[in-house]
């Protein structure tokens, strides 16, 4: 990757995924958390603040020194300890049914290995673990959508992969969850900005019927 990855994007990402009207849906993704947690995609670490008490543990995953760095000030004021356990979502060094719940907010439009990333979630939760999520992704709304896919190959060349088009219900779905919580909308702002804010955030459970193969790191 080159300097513009590696060490402005980082500094992008912490701007506009840490702007105040992204509170709320943070605060969703986190209201199910309990036990030990897996964060991947920690970030600059937005969600600490968030995590509800019955949390005891956070083993963080991120690939970027920039973003753990600019983590510093968050973690050094948590409540809760938080651990960096790994670089790579797609590949968790956990063993299997090793943490009580998990979390992703904004991050699974940009892992390349996104199907990957969410069965090593499903693999490493235990028997009642479930998932938090807020993302942006893939608009219902046909006008929108097709701007999405037109810009979506600028917004990966400008924002470390970011990926505009992707379904974040049906992925999660398609990796083995069940979505049971799920609130979706617009980021308020002008209709210009609709390609970019629409938002999905909730709780998905590991599905009983899922019949896919489990990987291990």
């Amino acid at each position: 990757m080159g300097l513009w990855e590696t060490r402005v994007v980082p500094h992008i990402v912490d701007r506009s995924c840490g702007i105040p009207q992204l509170d709320p849906l943070r605060e969703q993704a986190c209201a199910g958390l309990r036990g030990q947690v897996v964060e991947i995609g920690f970030g600059s670490g937005s969600n600490i603040g968030r995590y509800p008490a019955s949390v005891t543990e956070v083993v963080a995953v991120e690939p970027s020194d920039v973003a753990w760095r600019l983590s510093a000030a968050r973690r050094a004021g948590s409540s809760v300890p938080v651990t960096r356990v790994g670089l790579d979502g797609a590949r968790l060094p956990l063993a299997d049914a090793s943490v009580d719940t998990a979390l992703v907010t904004f991050s699974l439009c940009t892992i390349p290995d996104v199907a990957s990333a969410l069965a090593e979630l499903r693999r490493v939760l235990r028997p009642g673990g479930s998932i938090g999520f807020a993302e942006h992704g893939l608009s219902p709304d046909a006008s929108v959508a097709r701007w999405q896919h037109r810009l979506d190959g600028l917004q990966q060349r400008l924002f470390g992969g970011c990926h505009l088009t992707r379904d974040i219900p049906a992925l999660l779905e398609s990796a083995g969850f069940t979505v049971e919580r799920l609130e979706q909308s617009y980021l308020p702002g002008p209709a210009l900005s609709r390609p970019w804010g629409y938002l999905s955030a909730g709780l998905g459970v590991p599905s009983s019927r899922y019949a896919g193969q489990r990987s291990h790191p």
